[in-house]
């Protein structure tokens, strides 16, 4: 194998694929990317077992092979590198593949390419293409709630499935950790109706969400009980899917709250960023005390003291005192867009529901504590 790039071209791809790579590996070839030099672009692959990126990028082959070296030392090696350098691989026969740009050699141990893993993908029920922004806001709007509590595995992701809401297909992605709820939506792309409903792992959300990098473009998604495959430009992402059955989450949102709360969103933001900081870290609890027109927030710490600020509000409805974690409220208040935000209201035991005032796509639904 021998290939020539530009050093920007190759970073570009290897911080896409290197970062699926775990930093420990029981298994040595895991640690490595692979690298295929043919048709005019150098192709790269790196994989978990679970999930696998791949991306290509143009090349000068002036001999065509295969090798796989260790990921995260090749990516600090060409991030290190001058802008506008350019890079050449050539493999030798003594098991090593030899990297050179400019004045810089390097000699990096290999492993045979017959070793790599190929995560199989199997055949696609469902098709179809999708803006990269519609994706990319699903998963912004969702994934703080992705849950982080192993023994519940069927939460450790995100839900999509295709959905009819007030006779429109939707497609509606969920995530709860049982604490809290968000649910989006957007119109169902062509193709994705009667879609599987799956769970997409966190790590593959995650990887997901840093791939969407170009707002204007599409994205390709292929699915089958058991994965999903994204394709963006040259770089195809495959994952495997959560086994599990997410739990029926309409159960869980509240139809019946009739107290409205309409609050300036960034006000109310920085008032409970404000008086949560002399919060216990464990607690983390603030208390909403609610009258007429007026809404106080208090936290109170036996080990550092209290606090209090008044902001007003839009309420009209009895008087009311509940509690929530403010970062769940924060967590919450940082996804919604609009200037004005509505709580809805039941008692102090009960899940409120809170929404933007002007869009109805995303609600959130976020359980109270004890103050």
């Amino acid at each position: 194998m021998r290939v020539t790039l530009e050093r920007s071209s190759l970073l570009k791809s290897l911080n896409h694929v290197q970062r699926v790579v775990e930093r420990r590996n029981t298994i040595p070839i895991l640690s490595n990317v692979l690298l295929r030099a043919e048709d005019g672009a150098l192709h790269l692959k790196a994989t978990d077992l679970d999930l696998e990126v791949t991306e290509s990028v143009a090349a000068n082959i002036e001999q065509a092979g295969a090798t796989t070296v260790p990921a995260h030392m090749l990516y600090d090696i060409v991030r290190k590198l001058p802008d506008g350098a350019e890079v050449m691989l050539s493999k030798t026969d003594d098991n090593t593949l030899n990297f050179s740009s400019g004045r810089s050699q390097f000699r990096l141990q290999i492993l045979p390419e017959a070793d790599f893993p190929d995560l199989t993908a199997g055949e696609f029920s469902h098709t179809f293409r999708i803006q990269a922004t519609a994706l990319k806001g699903l998963i912004d709007r969702t994934q703080f709630a992705i849950s982080t509590e192993e023994t519940r595995y069927y939460l450790n992701g995100i839900y999509f499935h295709s959905v009819e809401d007030d006779g429109e297909m939707v497609l509606r992605a969920v995530a709860t950790d049982g604490h809290r709820l968000a649910r989006a939506q957007v119109l169902a792309p062509v193709g994705s109706e009667g879609m599987p409903g799956i769970i997409i792992p966190r790590k593959a959300v995650g990887e997901i969400q840093r791939l969407l990098e170009d707002p204007d473009g599409s994205v390709t998604v292929e699915l089958s009980d058991t994965k999903i495959r994204l394709t963006v430009g040259t770089l195809v992402l495959t994952s495997k899917l959560i086994d599990g059955t997410f739990p029926d989450y309409n159960r869980v949102i509240p139809a019946g709250n009739d107290k409205e709360l309409t609050l300036e969103r960034l006000v109310f933001t920085a008032a409970v960023d404000r008086v949560s900081t002399i919060s216990s870290d464990r607690g983390r609890a603030v208390k909403l005390t609610l009258s007429n027109g007026s809404l106080l927030l208090s936290v109170n710490n036996p080990d550092s003291g209290s606090a209090e600020e008044e902001i007003a509000v839009g309420y009209s409805n009895d008087d009311l005192e509940i509690g929530f974690n403010s970062r769940y409220l924060l967590d919450i208040t940082n996804q919604l867009v609009g200037e004005e935000t509505i709580f809805m209201l039941a008692d102090s035991g009960s899940p409120t529901l809170i929404r933007d005032a002007a869009e109805n796509g995303a609600i959130y639904v976020l359980m109270p504590m004890r103050v």
